[in-house]
């Protein structure tokens, strides 16, 4: 930094203030120290700056995969957000078991990270409080059931995404509906599908509720294979599946076994993952807003970095949209 203030005929402070991005230098001087960095190859040691400012410029963020497309584009927008406020991302997974989660909030916690963002359904319980209590900034995202009332949430009406599914079906005239849902962890999507269809005196009985032990096509398509004869006896029409990978499985296996998608059956996901909108017949989905969510989670921590405090309880709730493609159609 000294050499840089030598070249560019300026103070060692000036030099700090263009590389902090501070507004206290003239456009001149910016230019002349920006020259002087690009002239000498100079870039901030960040082990060095987070010594001195006590900061790390770090935000970790946890999530249960980046192998679903869901999380992959959330941790892409995170990205995004970050960067451009001149911050890093850490990024750790715990494929959904709860101890690998608290070791992941444990780590990164150690690490001096300046904020984390945790996204997926844990009990976390203490652990993430005692974070809280260290004055860490903590937010939380892509909660679904059971959002903690002591840190800020920034989610996704998951219920309401559910009852338009729902909606949508009952407009289109199906009163016999079957559902393949990740179980437990999405019964919340579940019981807006059936609230919707409830208000029009459809029931879905739980002979009609089939468990795909995973948000994954696979699932989706073993759950039919073992489902069928039932789905055909009981004269299903259409089927919910929890996520859109989980409605892409079935209808795979509904071709597979000689129906027709959506004239024997129709098919409707949630989440509107890239590969619905281009799948043989084009997927009807409920949108999820999941990277305004990412955005303002991550928009909230900053701020909380920025305030120096580990943020108010708060709960956030973005609204899903149907967006209505091939796959259904009228019972």
């Amino acid at each position: 930094m000294l050499d840089v203030a030598k070249r560019a005929g300026v103070t060692k402070q000036t030099v700090s203030n263009v590389v902090r991005g501070r507004q206290v230098v003239s456009a001149a001087t910016r230019a002349k120290v920006e020259a002087a960095i690009a002239e000498l190859g100079y870039t901030p040691n960040m082990v060095a700056r987070s010594l001195a400012t006590g900061t790390t410029m770090t935000v970790g963020f946890i999530v249960p995969t980046i192998a679903h497309p869901f999380y992959s584009e959330v941790v892409e927008e995170v990205e995004d957000v970050l960067e451009a406020s001149d911050y890093h991302l850490l990024l750790a997974t715990t494929h959904g078991n709860e101890d690998r989660a608290r070791r992941q909030l444990s780590g990164l916690s150690s690490r001096s990270v300046d904020a984390l963002l945790v996204a997926g359904d844990f009990d976390l319980g203490e652990h993430v409080a005692s974070l809280r209590e260290q004055g860490i900034p903590i937010a939380l995202c892509a909660w679904e059931v059971d959002p903690p009332d002591y840190l800020p949430v920034v989610t996704i009406d998951y219920e309401k995404a559910g009852h338009l599914a729902g909606r949508h079906l009952r407009e289109l005239g199906h009163d016999r509906v079957a559902v393949i849902a990740d179980l437990p962890a999405h019964r919340i999507r579940v019981a807006g599908l059936r609230r919707a269809l409830a208000a029009d005196g459809v029931d879905v009985p739980e002979d009609r509720v089939f468990p795909a032990p995973a948000a994954s096509s696979e699932s989706g398509y073993n759950a039919v294979e073992r489902a069928l004869p039932h789905l055909r006896s009981a004269g299903v029409s259409a089927i919910f599946g929890s996520t859109d990978a989980i409605a892409l499985g079935v209808m795979q296996a509904l071709r597979d076994h000689g129906l027709s998608v959506p004239h024997d059956m129709s098919v409707v996901g949630i989440d509107d993952i890239p590969q619905s909108a281009h799948a043989h017949p084009a997927l009807t989905t409920v949108a999820l807003p999941k990277r305004q969510m990412a955005r303002e989670a991550t928009n909230l921590l900053l701020r909380r970095i920025t305030e120096q405090q580990p943020g108010v309880p708060s709960l956030t709730l973005l609204h899903p949209e149907v967006v209505a493609r091939a796959s259904s159609g009228p019972a």
